[in-house]
């Protein structure tokens, strides 16, 4: 059902079987200058995608007949790279780095706040090249002498490889598929480890650290981690599809 009441608004395609999720999501993003269409499980998005293409997805993970991820395989594999924000119940890291790999360009956690939703969506349309896969669906991404193979999981400096953990390792790829967008702690938390409690947050600092110890970053003159203060972090390098070795 059409939803729309800013015609020029981007189009936002908003899939969940949970009918008081559609009823709450709905009407804030319309407020907030969306044009909001509505499906109930990813079959259903697939028609209505064909019908009236969105500018944008916004789906659950877990619904009946054909579930978010499943989408998102659906529409990569037939060439379409309209961007796709998944909602996931799923606390899991594999989870979420599989959503990742499989093409999605974004996730929250659920229960999220809906003004967080709003940022990651309009984070996505900016980065978003129509037409044109993202950064999240590169195999290999690029930043001068930075070059990290996400397939074999390898990051190389200056073509020699270099040792992160792998919690470090997805924060990287984590930030180099979102260049020039500002991270707060507590964001990075939520995507990367499930967590939720501010207290854990130095857990980001400290693998920010060991990136910049690994890559020899200079905090003060950063290359590729930048740090805004009382704020958070952001990639500060320019990235771009690299080739495959």
């Amino acid at each position: 059902m059409g939803r729309g009441v800013t015609p020029d608004g981007p189009r936002v395609l908003l899939v969940d079987d949970e009918q008081a999720i559609l009823d709450g999501l709905a009407p804030f993003l319309e407020r907030s200058g969306l044009v909001v269409t509505t499906a109930t499980d990813g079959l259903q998005a697939l028609a209505a995608h064909a019908g009236a293409p969105a500018d944008i997805l916004v789906c659950d993970v877990l619904m009946p007949r054909l579930d978010g991820r499943a989408l998102v395989r659906r529409l990569r594999g037939a060439g379409d790279w309209t961007p796709v924000v998944l909602l996931t119940q799923v606390g899991a890291s594999y989870e979420r780095s599989a959503a990742l790999e499989e093409g999605a360009d974004d996730y929250l956690n659920k229960p999220f706040d809906p003004q967080e939703l709003l940022a990651r969506v309009r984070a996505v349309l900016r980065r978003a090249v129509p037409g044109q896969p993202s950064l999240a669906a590169a195999d290999v991404l690029v930043c001068e002498d930075l070059r990290v193979e996400r397939g074999a999981r390898r990051v190389l400096l200056a073509g020699a490889p270099v040792p992160l953990t792998p919690k470090a390792s997805l924060l990287l790829d984590y930030l180099m598929t979102h260049p020039g967008e500002l991270h707060t702690r507590e964001r990075l938390l939520q995507a990367l480890w499930g967590f939720e409690q501010p207290v854990a947050t130095r857990a980001v600092d400290h693998r920010v650290a060991e990136i910049r110890r690994v890559l020899g970053d200079d905090a003060a003159a950063p290359r590729f981690v930048e740090t805004v203060q009382q704020h958070g972090y952001r990639f500060c390098g320019t990235v771009r599809r690299g080739a495959a070795a």
